[in-house]
């Protein structure tokens, strides 16, 4: 099939990054893929929840919003519905997930790191962006941190990054724009480590099953957009 942007069937969207975007956060990153646009900020708080107390353990959590003009027709605030959406609060989890399985929190000292992802503008993929922004941020955060001596050592093991992955039209395509995903039979979003090993997987059908074969398949497409990824965010 002939894809609506030209792309081949394994090739990622245009990524732009544009690191130290905002002021006062320690670390913070504009990411793009395509359409898709979201900012990622991490900042250091001197204090971590109260079930950390007295582990010598630091603490990383995310927060994701959309914002109302992120997308076609305004999205109401959570604020205003008095609420997290059920949606946010998922992607928020994942993030979080994402971020603590490469970091030792041990080397963080008792302090927590707030990483925020807003999306600026959707179309597709915002979760798998918003996680590879995140990342960039939380290793500018910690490169702050180490040049003021606050830590020693740095507590990031090795990169991590998010794609998605479908099956549209009976073909499977990399890094999904809205309209394909609106389209997709199946998908998937896949975290990964730049070592290869998998931080955690995601798989729906959306409008059939999918094969054990396309599932193996889709995981070594993934392996692809990772390389892919991980050129990118090693030159920048």
């Amino acid at each position: 099939m002939i894809r609506e942007d030209g792309r081949e069937q394994f090739e990622l969207r245009k990524i732009e990054i544009v690191r130290n975007y905002t002021k006062y956060a320690q670390g913070s990153v504009l990411i793009a893929m395509g359409d898709t646009k979201v900012l990622c900020t991490a900042s250091v708080e001197e204090k971590i929840p109260p079930f950390m107390r007295g582990s010598g353990n630091g603490w990383l959590s995310a927060e994701y919003a959309m914002l109302p003009a992120s997308v076609a027709v305004r999205k109401q605030r959570d604020i205003n519905k008095g609420r997290l959406d059920g949606r946010s609060a998922e992607i928020q989890r994942l993030i979080g997930r994402a971020l603590r399985s490469v970091v030792d929190l041990k080397k963080l000292g008792e302090r927590t790191i707030w990483v925020d992802c807003d999306v600026l503008q959707a179309d597709g993929g915002t979760r798998t962006c918003a996680i590879t922004g995140a990342y960039i941020a939380l290793r500018d955060c910690v490169q702050t941190l180490m040049e003021k001596n606050i830590i020693s050592e740095n507590p990031i093991r090795c990169a991590v990054a998010a794609v998605s992955i479908g099956i549209v039209e009976e073909e499977i395509l990399l890094d999904l724009s809205y309209i394909e995903d609106s389209r997709a039979q199946a998908d998937m979003n896949v975290v990964m480590t730049e070592e290869g090993e998998f931080c955690e997987t995601q798989a729906t059908g959306e409008k059939r099953p999918i094969t054990q074969q396309e599932m193996l398949t889709m995981l070594d497409v993934a392996g692809t957009g990772m390389a892919q990824l991980f050129a990118v965010i090693g030159d920048v």
